[in-house]
């Protein structure tokens, strides 16, 4: 491919992951491989190059483009050296015309800025939402200790507040590798880590993953429970909920039970563990305004509408997780978003509408105390953003 056609490629790219923005569909990552798969043609270099222009664009657009001609436009502003690449040539794109627009450059979309999290209102912080995300590791104690796996990645960095975790380089084929292989390790952002951290499950306890989806952080916790006691890794999803079976046999772990809900009837599939749960994990879907480092078209999913459907739908969840924890337990919430109606609000009406429960300070070595629960946030911790909340029934 020509730089003009790679250009017209990326052109192409970016309507797709407009329109499905626009209409909730497949996600960029996704687009793309479809993209090149009917494209036999573009070579390794080809689908590199085109893969980085459209994502220049879309960390560069805060508010969703009109086309994907109009965001590459915004990418010319920033790049004068792709001006002369609008050649009219055959499989390029067109030259430019005088009355064109380009999509306005941002990182955060405007009409969502008074629903963000307080610190958020920084610039430093707003800039650190589209850095490049670090690829953190979770160590399986069962199967291996953190020197070890250190040993299988060059470059690999401990991280000291967090023993079984390591961070490595950007791009480091970790699914190759023999310790992922072997189950020796999980590819999972530190903040992450911090949820199941912040369960302080043990062995022999009662757990309930309310919100398992692939179940990464349920592993976490049964690695935490020592293969001890009773792991309940519950979901909606079907499809999220199918993966868990296999990385659970590669993990090693045999405690978990996967349960399956239907929308709405959650309470009436959960009701044999009223009151019988020490833990119960509520990590809610949400806007993922915490994941933008590695998902920055998600800002261009995003509508008021859309975070008001999701509020309903966090608090229902936690309605439905409220009557399983046991007398003295915890209910942990976690969000990977930064609005305040998705965290701190979310937790307040929570204790409003719920008698017999108290928050519990986090002894926690990553994010600050916002609200009842704690802020993690990239420019302030290094990892995705989150509001995680402990809660004690009484």
């Amino acid at each position: 491919m020509t730089p003009s056609a790679r250009l017209q490629a990326a052109i192409e790219l970016l309507d797709e992951i407009i329109t499905a923005a626009r209409e909730n569909g497949a996600a960029a990552d996704t687009l793309i491989a479809r993209y090149f798969k009917t494209r036999r043609y573009a070579g390794s270099k080809d689908r590199r190059a085109v893969r980085e222009l459209v994502y220049r664009a879309i960390r560069l657009c805060g508010e969703r483009p009109e086309s994907g001609r109009a965001a590459i436009l915004a990418l010319v502003q920033d790049d004068s050296a792709l001006q002369s690449l609008f050649d009219g040539s055959t499989h390029g794109p067109a030259p430019i015309a005088s009355e064109e627009n380009a999509a306005l450059p941002g990182i955060v979309p405007l009409w969502l800025v008074p629903y963000l999290a307080v610190p958020l209102g920084h610039e430093a912080e707003q800039a650190a939402l589209l850095q490049r995300a670090p690829l953190d590791l979770r160590v399986n104690v069962r199967k291996a200790d953190r020197a070890a796996v250190r040993r299988a990645f060059p470059g690999a960095q401990d991280i000291e507040a967090f023993p079984n975790s390591l961070r490595l380089e950007e791009g480091t084929a970790v699914e190759q590798s023999e310790p992922y292989r072997d189950g020796m390790v999980e590819v999972q952002d530190l903040g992450s880590q911090m949820i199941a951290n912040a369960c302080a499950a043990q062995p022999g306890m009662t757990v309930v993953d309310l919100c398992a989806g692939a179940g990464g952080k349920t592993l976490a916790l049964a690695s935490d429970m020592a293969g001890q006691g009773k792991l309940v890794a519950a979901d909606i999803n079907r499809d999220r909920l199918s993966r868990l079976p296999q990385r659970a046999e590669r993990a090693g772990v045999t405690i978990i039970e996967s349960l399956l809900l239907n929308p709405g009837k959650e309470a009436a599939a959960l009701e044999a563990y009223n009151e019988s749960a020490d833990i119960v994990l509520v990590d809610a879907p949400c806007s993922g305004t915490g994941t933008w480092r590695r998902n920055p078209e998600a800002r261009w999913r995003l509508s008021p509408q859309r975070i008001e459907r999701l509020v309903v739908q966090q608090a229902h969840i936690l309605d439905v997780a409220a009557p399983l924890v046991k007398p003295g337990g915890t209910l942990v919430y976690a969000v990977c978003a930064l609005t305040n109606a998705e965290g701190r609000d979310q937790i307040d009406a929570f204790l409003t509408r719920h008698q017999g429960w108290m928050s519990k300070t986090q002894d926690a070595p990553l994010g600050r105390k916002y609200g009842q629960g704690r802020l993690l946030t990239p420019a302030h911790d290094g990892t995705d953003g989150f509001f995680i909340a402990t809660l004690v029934r009484i």
